[in-house]
């Protein structure tokens, strides 16, 4: 089967812990704190390579995992940094939380390289601990903890519009008319196992790529035949080629085979059901003249009056088909062509820092204090110096309900807060 999902299992490494160490040199009196600061733990890095159109790999292999930092040394050594661990994915494919089902990445667009977990700071050697009240700190900061994910990869071709309709009525066959492409072609249902991509080119218009989606059958959407294993292909399309076999050739009704097909879109998503669509009414070399209704005028009445366009095409002799590709291309050029692309739901960084973990609200002299495990990782990970960094900063201070608890400390407008190293001043 065409690999276009996958589960897998990844970890980011863990930041390496501080060290605890002193000098210990001869005529050195009263040797201070020297020990080093942890390594970085490795991130875990999703990369498009144009080179791959499938989720093969992973279909064998399913845990991925970062190094973990190297732990500080004495003498203010600085433990080595993990390496990244860089996983290459086809352009298209969505990186979703198992669990929730929530986007983590769209690897499509400009996206082409993002960090999905980020790998655990290193912690603070006991060199940075000493005070002037505490001249022999025996603590060192431990490295931070490391992420981990089960995720889904879920491969969804990009093009601009998709070729749908029942299985055996001639989609390969345009296909291979219209594009270089060269899926196979037989006269039995499901000849096409996976989407098939093709570019169109047209002269003095702009061309557009193609995908030929596996033929639908009714109940597709509830998982019946091979159609429901590619509808999420055709999510990125901007509109639809639905093709019909217009002479009966199977025995049923071209009117009502459109109005199946476009039930299992409704069913699966509706959305995309409303998007734009043209019918290329197919075989009509096999139309014999004695039939008493023309299956192509019956297509136009019923769906014409409804705002979709019908085009009597045939895929083997070719007739209609750049009436119909110059439409298309027309059609198009009144969307908005930019890509679908899937936005960020699930942010791995601040399921980490809401992790139920302690900490305490203390007034010292005429400064707050809070501190704990849990200050200590939203510090970590959180970088301040950015826009989006200070807001998620303000955000994670009101959801955690540390706010509530230095107002109910007595904090006041002006009054100093401290957290580790970072000082600021309270103000509603």
């Amino acid at each position: 089967m065409f690999a276009d999902r996958a589960k897998i299992f990844i970890r980011s490494g863990k930041g390496g812990d501080g060290h605890v160490s002193f000098r210990r040199e001869l005529y050195v009196p009263n040797g201070g704190p020297d020990g080093g600061d942890g390594g970085r733990g490795g991130d875990v890095i999703f990369e498009v390579d144009e080179g791959l159109n499938t989720l093969q790999d992973y279909r064998h292999r399913r845990k991925y995992a970062a190094n973990d930092g190297e732990q500080g040394g004495k003498r203010r050594c600085h433990g080595a940094d993990a390496d990244d661990i860089v996983l290459k994915v086809p352009e298209g494919t969505v990186i979703k939380e198992a669990e929730s089902g929530k986007v983590i990445a769209d690897m499509s667009g400009d996206n082409k390289r993002q960090v999905v977990l980020k790998g655990g700071k290193g912690g603070l050697g006991n060199q940075h601990f000493a005070t002037a009240t505490m001249q022999i700190p025996k603590y060192a900061q431990p490295g931070q903890p490391s992420q981990e994910l089960w995720v889904n990869l879920e491969l969804k071709v990009i093009a601009d519009v998709g070729l749908i309709g029942f299985p055996n009525v001639g989609k390969s066959t345009f296909l291979s008319r219209v594009t270089n492409a060269r899926p196979k072609i037989a006269n039995y249902h499901f000849t096409t196992l996976n989407p098939n991509l093709g570019v169109v080119d047209l002269d003095g218009a702009q061309g557009f790529v193609i995908a030929d989606i596996p033929g639908l059958i009714e109940g597709a959407s509830e998982g019946v035949g091979l159609g429901h294993e590619f509808l999420r292909h055709i999510e990125r399309t901007k509109m639809m080629i639905h093709v019909v076999d217009a002479a009966g050739s199977e025995g049923r009704s071209p009117v009502e085979d459109v109005y199946k097909i476009n039930a299992e879109l409704e069913a699966y998503n509706p959305d995309i059901a409303k998007r734009p669509q043209v019918i290329a009414a197919n075989k009509t070399d096999l139309i014999y003249s004695g039939d008493s209704e023309d299956p192509v005028k019956l297509l136009k009445e019923e769906f014409e009056p409804r705002g979709i366009r019908v085009f009597a095409i045939s895929g083997a002799t070719g007739d209609g088909i750049s009436e119909l590709l110059y439409y298309v291309s027309e059609q198009l050029g009144k969307l908005d062509r930019s890509p679908v692309i899937f936005e960020q739901e699930y942010f791995p960084e601040n399921e980490l820092i809401y992790e139920n973990l302690p900490y305490t609200v203390e007034k010292e002299d005429d400064m707050y204090v809070v501190e704990g495990p849990k200050i200590e990782k939203m510090l970590g990970y959180t970088n301040l110096d950015s826009e989006k960094g200070f807001a998620f900063f303000q955000k994670f201070l009101k959801d955690s309900g540390i706010l509530d608890e230095l107002e109910e400390a007595g904090i006041q407008e002006g009054d100093t807060v401290r957290m580790y190293g970072l000082q600021f001043d309270y103000y509603k």
